[in-house]
């Protein structure tokens, strides 16, 4: 009699068909899935913040014809190098800094006084890139928070420019796009917000001693910590006109957020801590990067969010820094390519290649959406709730599978209470939520938090979130 070989294998599947079932449903079951086999709590999908009808319409007003006309008033003004003519009226860097100066007072006319702006100005002693002492003027426009306005978020861009020898004050020197497509964003900002109420202080500043050593920007930082201001969140738009490559390939729907690992104020035993528990990946400024992803990555934006886990570029060094230096929240948005052949170099043609910051260089309607990104991230930050303070984890002893949480009782009106998020060491965002309600600890008796990592933020009542908080751990 003929058999078939399916005939003879028959019997051989049936006995081993439940085993090939079980194969199959672990294949299909999603990589993070099998961490609630694992013990850890019913959880959320962690999902990103939507824009609200107040945001969607803030977007909808930032203009493009709006930032390329300032990006060619601060061309014409020359030069705006620190060391330039603070006395001129049409050329040099005082001409520059009055007028930015001007153009915020007049968006801040249309605040009914929540909006100040001011000149900071200081001596900035013989040092690096400074023979000489030298006048450094900040100018700083504060909408003032309606609720919490001792919590403040800073977005900055810096005024002056330069040429490739740092210390040449004299030579033509556009800036175009270091730094004039940021001034322009933080500018337009600071136009289309005037006349709202944030629940959190906005901070817009417009600074110089950047190209000499983040001078401007470390007198500001300095001042606010001194000052006790409790600065939750710093983002530095620096270089963000461009989306063209060096090779000619454009990435007109993406932009680059710098953001550090071992933070810049870290001590010795911070340090030492992140090496024991392994949250080098979870520093403040991660945090407030990974918000921003959740924000403003979405289509009222148009924009992706390419999160550099760097401090900034090789060899290059920004304003967040001097942010970081006093242990706040910073990063840094610049664009996705940048050309060197059009940042700090003279204007000139060597080769039949034109070499300079010039505006022919920058695409518009990319620098739009930039400024679309960086007032979704603002705003939302401003909005939410403030970030967890104290957050602790508790190891106790002997050892064991459980997580304790704790943290300082948020003093927002709007407060609704806390979520645990959580993901997988090697996840590079949080993909679970966890609701705990309006408390300051939560116990989870078995919830393997070696396997882990763990963090906690607040929520206000219209669903508004702030930046995650990562927990210190306490014996």
């Amino acid at each position: 009699m003929k058999t078939s070989i399916t005939s003879n294998l028959r019997p051989l599947l049936r006995d081993f068909y439940p085993f090939l079932i079980a194969i199959a449903v672990l294949w299909a079951v999603p990589r993070n899935a099998h961490a609630q086999l694992l013990g850890t709590p019913p959880s959320n999908p962690y999902k990103p913040q939507a824009p609200d009808n107040q945001l969607q319409q803030l977007l909808n007003q930032i203009d493009q014809n709006q930032l390329q006309a300032t990006v060619q008033k601060l061309i014409n003004f020359g030069t705006r190098h620190t060391a330039s003519s603070q006395t001129d009226p049409v050329r040099g860097i005082g001409a520059a800094t009055a007028w930015v100066f001007q153009q915020l007072q007049t968006y801040a006319a249309a605040s009914g006084g929540r909006m100040t702006v001011q000149e900071q100005t200081f001596v900035q002693p013989v040092g690096r890139n400074i023979p000489v002492p030298t006048t450094i003027t900040n100018v700083i426009a504060t909408l003032n928070g309606s609720v919490s306005s001792n919590r403040a978020y800073v977005i900055l861009a810096h005024i002056d420019d330069r040429v490739f020898d740092v210390l040449n004050f004299t030579s033509d020197s556009p800036g175009a796009d270091a730094d004039a497509s940021g001034v322009a964003v933080v500018m337009e900002l600071a136009r289309v917000m005037a006349n709202l109420q944030p629940n959190a202080t906005i901070v817009f500043s417009l600074v110089a001693g950047e190209e000499q050593g983040l001078y401007g920007s470390t007198f500001e930082a300095d001042q606010l910590a001194a000052a006790g201001v409790d600065v939750e969140g710093m983002l530095n738009v620096d270089t963000v006109g461009s989306s063209t490559a060096q090779d000619g390939t454009k990435d007109a729907h993406e932009i680059r957020l710098f953001t550090e690992g071992v933070p810049t104020a870290a001590t010795a035993n911070t340090i030492a801590q992140m090496q024991v528990i392994g949250n080098e990946n979870d520093s403040s400024s991660r945090e407030l990067g990974r918000f921003a992803k959740s924000v403003a990555e979405n289509e009222a934006t148009d924009m992706t969010i390419w999160l550099i886990n760097r401090r900034d570029r090789y060899e290059f060094a920004g304003d967040q820094i001097a942010f970081q230096r006093q242990g706040f929240p910073a990063a840094r948005f610049t664009e996705p390519n940048e050309n060197f052949n059009h940042e700090h170099v003279d204007v000139q043609v060597i080769n039949g290649v034109q070499f300079g910051d010039l505006e022919s260089f920058l695409g518009f309607a990319f620098l739009a959406r930039v400024a679309r990104v960086n007032a979704a991230t603002i705003w939302s930050l401003a909005q939410g709730p403030g970030t967890p303070k104290n957050v602790a984890l508790s190891l106790g002893f002997p050892p064991s599978n459980s997580t304790n949480l704790s943290w300082d009782q948020g003093s927002d009106p709007s407060l609704a209470g806390y979520e645990v998020v959580w993901r997988e060491t090697d996840d590079s965002d949080w993909t679970h939520v966890i609701p705990v309600g309006n408390v300051t600890s939560v116990s989870f008796p078995f919830f393997p938090k070696d396997n882990f990592l763990i963090g906690v933020r607040a929520v206000e009542v219209n669903g508004h979130h702030s930046p995650v908080a990562y927990p210190t751990f306490v014996p």
